[in-house]
């Protein structure tokens, strides 16, 4: 298993975490993808996921990197501090190495917020900090409003078909030591990344490599400065060809390929900013209903 550093924390991550959205797969695979070194695992409060990943980790606490997220209607400072200490229930443990924004929220003053994480980190409760879903505008947002503590990570959708991140986020992360957390790496569908590589590269590559074509995507996203990944599986024998996809690198030659024949969208800055006014305007009409 390969292994990135997370930010500037002197924390080694593995290239390749276990993602628990929509997970359905039991303790067994979460407890195999452990003992292969996929230790760090992500999940949320909104993913109701927490309490099986609590049971998975129960007798390797100390060796998980344990990542959850506090999601937009609890970024008021009392309604982060009651949903952290909620998720501590949940995970029975009394930390988490990295607690995340799940998503910006624009009706909550993000200096509320920011202030509400720094007192976990600050009380040992949290180690480090992160966002997810998060612009370059929004991180910077949230960077500024901090007196003491610094933001590690972003948690982006980011694989062989969606490269939106690339559109300024990457460049920004890498510039400011801040590491992309990929979520998504195999598309909500492999068969979406598949449909949208015409000239089967992935498919070609796999056979060349003896791999399989998933890994040759989860490959491709940690070839990538900066870059972890936290791809879902929901059997051991998925747990297991997920953590074996960092233990070869790409050729130059291959990467390119991938990079060009694989069709793939991008949002500029126009799209996201779109994105953002409504998402904005979402919020603010659900809050004043």
């Amino acid at each position: 298993m390969g292994h990135k550093d997370l930010a500037e924390t002197g924390v080694r991550l593995p290239s390749i975490g276990l993602g628990i959205w929509q997970y359905k797969g039991g303790i067994e695979p979460l407890q195999t993808g452990i003992a292969l070194g996929a230790c760090f695992i992500d999940t949320a409060e909104s993913y109701d996921t927490e309490e099986i990943v609590g049971r998975a980790i129960k007798q390797n606490r100390k060796a998980t990197f344990l990542a959850t997220k506090v999601p937009p209607r609890h970024f008021r400072c009392a309604d982060v501090i009651a949903a952290a200490e909620a998720s501590l229930k949940r995970l029975k443990t009394d930390y988490v190495d990295l607690y995340q924004l799940h998503w910006p929220n624009y009706t909550i003053p993000i200096e509320e917020t920011m202030g509400a994480m720094e007192q976990l980190v600050n009380s040992g409760k949290v180690r480090f900090m992160g966002v997810s879903n998060f612009f370059v505008s929004d991180l910077k947002s949230a960077q500024k409003a901090m007196s003491k503590h610094k933001i590690v990570s972003d948690q982006v959708r980011y694989n062989l078909i969606d490269r939106t991140v690339e559109s300024g986020l990457s460049e920004y992360c890498r510039q400011h030591n801040i590491t992309v957390i990929a979520h998504s790496p195999l598309a909500t569908e492999f068969s979406r990344i598949v449909a949208k590589d015409p000239e089967r590269v992935i498919n070609k590559i796999a056979r060349a490599r003896s791999k399989t074509a998933a890994s040759i995507a989860l490959n491709w996203c940690v070839s990538k400065k900066g870059v972890v990944t936290i791809p879902k599986a929901n059997s051991v024998e998925h747990m297991k060809e997920n953590c074996a996809a960092s233990d070869f690198q790409l050729s130059p030659e291959e990467l390119r390929l991938l990079d060009q024949k694989v069709e793939f969208g991008c949002r500029g800055s126009v799209a996201i900013f779109l994105r953002r006014i409504a998402r904005q305007g979402l919020q603010y009409l659900c809050k004043n209903q």
